[in-house]
């Protein structure tokens, strides 16, 4: 089993950064995928980034790409998105979250989910 804390969100400027980290505890954190989602309130959850167990692919939603960078450092058991150029669109409460499987961007497809946290970008 996998448990996932999410911290590092806050609130920051458009067109600033803020890196989010995914601690995670349990075994074979190191197996599994990992994504990560967001929510803005209204909204239904979307997908954001994905990297596979080794964080050698990663996959990003376009409305993130070239901005967000998803990392993850298997030794640590902790998975990383870095945001940069963050957006007033951007704000919501991001997730982490594992899967057994192939990265994906299906919500559903993953096993293990941390709790959020908060990002709001300001004007």
């Amino acid at each position: 089993q996998v448990q996932l804390v999410e911290s590092g969100g806050g609130l920051v400027q458009a067109g600033g950064s803020l890196r989010l980290s995914c601690a995670a505890s349990g075994r074979s954190f190191s197996t599994y995928a990992m994504g990560w989602f967001r929510q803005a309130p209204g909204k239904e959850r979307e997908f954001v980034a994905a990297t596979t167990w080794s964080g050698g692919r990663a996959s990003y939603a376009d409305s993130v790409k070239g901005r967000f960078t998803i990392s993850r450092d298997n030794a640590k058991n902790t998975g990383y998105l870095q945001m940069d150029s963050l957006k007033p669109e951007d704000t919501a409460v991001y997730y982490c979250a594992a899967s057994r499987t192939a990265p994906r961007v299906e919500a559903a497809l993953y096993n293990y989910w941390g709790q959020g946290t908060q990002v709001t970008v300001s004007s």
